[in-house]
């Protein structure tokens, strides 16, 4: 097991994780699923302060999708409520410890109280420099990509992959170095699908609610034994530096 100290020097710039296995994990405790999402935050607040610790500049969690709607009416409205009051527990110690909040997603839908919790979160820590927060909320990859494009043509502007990256709702940080998903699943679910096109993914079996600083350097570390080619040779890579590219992403 890595520690910090045995941690590689070449960090991920962005790290994105899909925080699944919540529910199982209330359910093998015989608890109501509410529970395991309760405990979920609990990991989230971990995983941030572990990642100020490595001083890695952006995290992206997937919080809500766009088909979670689907799941019954009361684990959604607990998921609200409990939004709203995660918000107003860690806004200020997130806002101390200069964290900056985003909440990408689709608002259209969510009430009136959830909107304004989500605006005064991002206006509360918006001087903040040290950790981009992302929490993509009311979210989905196919969702952004023509939420993108509709702005583009609603501004009469050619849709290019430059154009169409600059309207994503991820446009505001580089692309995602590295993509943890927890739970145990093999897929990404409609997560950033336009962002992880050169993105290093890492499966865990560990539930959500467990998630720790040792589950992260675990996947750091497996990210810094990749070899990132960007659609280049091994020895090209050995050779050159990668060009720059739409997003902050390199590619060949």
């Amino acid at each position: 097991m890595p520690t910090q100290d045995a941690l590689p020097e070449s960090l991920p710039r962005h790290v994105a994780i899909v925080m699944d296995g919540n529910g199982r994990w209330a359910q093998k405790r015989w608890l109501p699923r509410v529970a395991g999402h309760k405990q979920g935050v609990e990991a989230l607040r971990r995983v941030v302060k572990a990642c100020l610790e490595r001083e890695i500049p952006v995290l992206t969690v997937f919080a809500f999708s766009s088909e979670n709607w689907n799941r019954p009416v009361e684990e959604v409205s607990s998921l609200m409520d409990l939004l709203v009051l995660a918000l107003s527990r860690e806004v200020p110690s997130l806002e101390g410890n200069g964290v900056r909040l985003h909440f990408p997603g689709d608002r259209h839908g969510l009430s009136k109280r959830v909107v304004q919790g989500l605006v005064a979160a991002e206006n509360d820590t918006a001087h903040n420099h040290k950790l981009v927060l992302n929490v993509c909320f009311n979210y989905g990859g196919r969702w952004d990509m023509a939420q993108a494009a509709r702005r583009l043509v609603a501004q009469g502007l050619e849709i290019t992959e430059e154009s169409l990256n600059g309207q994503m709702a991820l446009a505001h940080v580089p692309d995602p170095d590295l993509l943890i998903r927890t739970g145990g699943e093999l897929r990404i679910s409609n997560f950033l699908l336009w962002q992880t096109a050169y993105t290093e993914l890492v499966f865990t079996e560990c539930l959500w609610p467990d998630f720790g600083p040792a589950d992260l350097d675990r996947a750091l570390q497996e990210y810094a034994n990749r070899e990132r080619r960007f659609g280049q040779t091994a020895e090209q890579v050995g050779q050159a530096e990668p060009l720059l590219a739409v997003g902050g992403e390199r590619h060949a």
